[in-house]
């Protein structure tokens, strides 16, 4: 199942890549309003490849929509198994078959997301297990997994599969916030419902850059995720702040507001950026998740 909006060349590499995917029974797309002629596109593809399905949504709902909707689709379809995915990433054509040889044994699994640039570079760094050591390369994940499996961790909605059973007893992604933490948030929910969650090193998505996620800060101590979209920048703050409230705690809240004064007060001087972040999260504290609409094109 892939969401889209507004990337007809990365789309168009994507499904020509998952034509060729062996495991798949049907692929479902979920366009989110996309102005760039993907609908049109979609449209003579499905009318082409009776195993691909489009469902266009009437407004940009962002990929937490894109994937409530989805998933949900996929569900009410009776898939037993699906496979959530961007519009931007590119799974080499073996990564489903070696994500699938674990289908008995984990609930909601997916691949490392590499730099398609620097393929031994994880796009995505990774928290490992057991501490607080961050890894940025696919070798240091390897090195961390017993017989192939980095159990506790993974990075979705990225390539990853999840399970009918999984998200009948979980529900679907939270829809409200847009994006960004949407994933983070069903992983947290996966987890607290006993979800059996796995990074598999072996299985590949290869994905472009994205950037200044992972910006070294207090003297290299800790990493904060930079944005320099104001909109990101808010669904972040915003959902962010939500997340740690709800599985973490007020600790963990203040901890996170202590790095972000000081990211923009030292590491990336924006004042501006502080303020902006605490209109946001306020306003997910208060349950308001509308703030971001302000930032998106004729919001």
């Amino acid at each position: 199942m892939v969401v889209t909006f507004n990337r007809l060349g990365l789309l168009t590499r994507l499904l020509d890549r998952l034509a060729e995917t062996p495991g798949l029974d049907e692929v479902l797309v979920v366009d989110n309003a996309s102005t760039d002629g993907t609908r049109d596109w979609l449209a003579a593809r499905a009318a082409a490849h009776a195993d691909v399905h489009v469902r266009t949504l009437t407004t940009n709902t962002g990929g937490a929509g894109g994937f409530h909707e989805g998933l949900g689709w996929a569900v009410e379809r009776g898939a037993d198994l699906v496979w959530l995915m961007d519009d931007d990433g590119l799974p080499d054509v073996d990564c489903l078959p070696t994500l699938l040889r674990h289908a008995d044994d984990l609930d909601f699994w997916g691949p490392v997301v590499v730099d398609e640039e620097h393929p031994d570079e994880l796009v995505f760094p990774i928290r490992l297990p057991g501490g607080v050591r961050v890894a940025h390369r696919v070798d240091e994940v390897t090195a961390a997994a017993t017989d192939g499996v980095l159990p506790g961790v993974v990075i979705p909605f990225n390539g990853v599969l999840v399970t009918r059973a999984l998200v009948e007893e979980i529900g679907l992604p939270r829809e409200e916030f847009f994006i960004w933490g949407d994933d983070h948030e069903y992983r947290l929910r996966a987890e607290r419902a006993g979800g059996r969650v796995a990074t598999l090193p072996t299985a590949r998505v290869r994905h472009p850059s994205v950037g200044e996620l992972g910006t070294p800060m207090m003297f290299g101590r800790t990493t904060y995720n930079h944005s320099p979209s104001d909109l990101k920048a808010y669904c972040m703050a915003r959902n962010n702040t939500v997340n740690l409230r709800d599985y973490k705690g007020w600790p963990h809240v203040a901890a996170f507001w202590v790095k972000t004064v000081w990211f923009y007060l030292f590491t990336r001087p924006r004042p501006a950026r502080i303020a902006l972040s605490a209109r946001a999260a306020l306003a997910g504290l208060r349950g308001d998740f509308t703030g971001h609409r302000r930032f998106l094109a004729g919001g």
